[in-house]
C-alpha cells in the first residue's frame, strides 16, 4: 500500500538512511522531541520496535547502526535473552550490545573466533538455542573448553539462562522490512499514517481519533490509568498513540467525504 500511494519501490530504500536510523534513538526527524506520552524515540508504529517493551529496549541500547537493530530483534524474539540477561549485562557496563548474545549464530561465530573447535561451537549453539542447557546444563567438557579459550564467565552464565534464540537471517529480514517502513514514516508521513490506519490498526475509533490531539491524549491517559482495560482498549491504545503522533506532526483528519474518502 505504501508503494502504491507513493510510487516508491521499497526494495530501493537505502538501509543506511541517516534520518530513518535516528528515529530509533530520538524523534527529532519527525518534528518533535521527547514527548511525555510517546517517549524519546520515534519508533511508534514501526513494526518490531513499536511496543512499550521494545521502545524501552531502544532507550537502553541507543542503537546507531543497522547491526544493533538486528541484535535487538534477536533480543526481543528470544526467550530469557533480554530481561534478566543481556539487558543487565549492558546496563551495568559488563558487556556491550555487540558482545552479548542476540541470535543463534552469534554463539557459534564468537566461540570459533575464540578458538573453540567448530563442531563443539555448533553443538553448544544448538543446545543453547533449544533451551537444553537451561534445562539440563552444559555437556561434559563444554564449560572447560570455553574457559580454556578465554570465554568470560558472564558469557557462559548468559548462555545457561537462554530458553530460545532467534536465527539471525530471520532477524535481518524483519529489520529490513521494519527499516523500510520507518523510512516512509520519516519521508512520506501522510502515506505512512493512511496506510497504518487502513491496514495495521486493530481497533480504530473515529470518535476519538478525529476529535483532535487533546481528546486523543485524554483517552490515552484514561486507558493507561485503567487497570481493568479490555483487550479492545489495549488495541485502541496502540492506535491512539499513532493518532496522537499524527496530530503532533501537524496533520489532521477531514470529515468523511463521499467524493474523496
Amino acid at each position: 500500500m505504501l508503494e502504491d500511494l507513493t510510487g516508491v519501490n521499497a526494495q530501493e530504500i537505502p538501509l543506511d538512511d541517516k534520518d530513518t536510523m535516528t528515529i530509533f534513538t530520538n524523534s527529532a526527524p519527525l518534528g518533535y522531541e521527547d514527548d511525555p506520552i510517546l517517549g524519546p524515540t520515534g519508533a511508534v508504529a514501526v513494526p518490531e520496535f513499536n511496543t512499550k517493551f521494545t521502545r524501552q529496549m531502544l532507550c537502553d541500547t541507543q542503537p546507531e547502526r543497522f547491526n544493533t537493530l538486528i541484535r535487538l530483534s534477536g533480543f526481543s524474539h528470544g526467550t530469557d535473552v533480554w530481561l534478566g540477561n543481556a539487558r543487565d549485562l549492558i546496563v551495568s557496563g559488563t558487556a556491550t550490545v555487540d558482545s552479548t548474545v542476540g541470535c543463534r549464530d552469534d554463539i557459534m561465530l564468537y566461540l570459533m573466533e575464540q578458538g573453540v573447535e567448530p563442531k563443539m561451537a555448533f553443538d553448544i549453539m544448538e543446545a543453547v538455542r533449544k533451551g537444553k542447557v537451561k534445562k539440563g546444563g552444559f555437556q561434559a567438557g563444554w564449560e572447560e573448553a570455553m574457559r580454556e579459550h578465554n570465554v568470560p564467565d558472564w558469557y557462559i552464565d548468559s548462555l545457561a539462562k537462554i530458553g530460545y534464540l532467534f536465527p539471525k537471517a530471520h532477524a535481518v529480514a524483519y529489520v529490513m522490512m521494519a527499516f523500510r517502513i520507518a523510512w516512509f514514516k520519516v519521508h512520506e508521513p501522510l502515506a505512512f499514517y493512511a496506510t497504518f490506519f487502513s491496514v495495521r490498526a486493530k481497533a480504530f475509533d473515529a470518535e476519538y481519533c478525529c476529535a483532535g490531539k487533546d481528546a486523543v491524549k485524554r483517552k490515552i491517559r484514561e486507558i493507561e490509568n485503567n487497570k481493568d482495560a479490555t483487550n479492545v482498549e489495549q488495541d485502541l491504545m496502540v492506535t491512539l498513540e499513532v493518532c496522537y503522533e499524527f496530530y503532533l506532526r501537524g496533520f489532521h483528519f477531514d470529515t468523511i467525504n463521499i467524493y474523496e474518502s
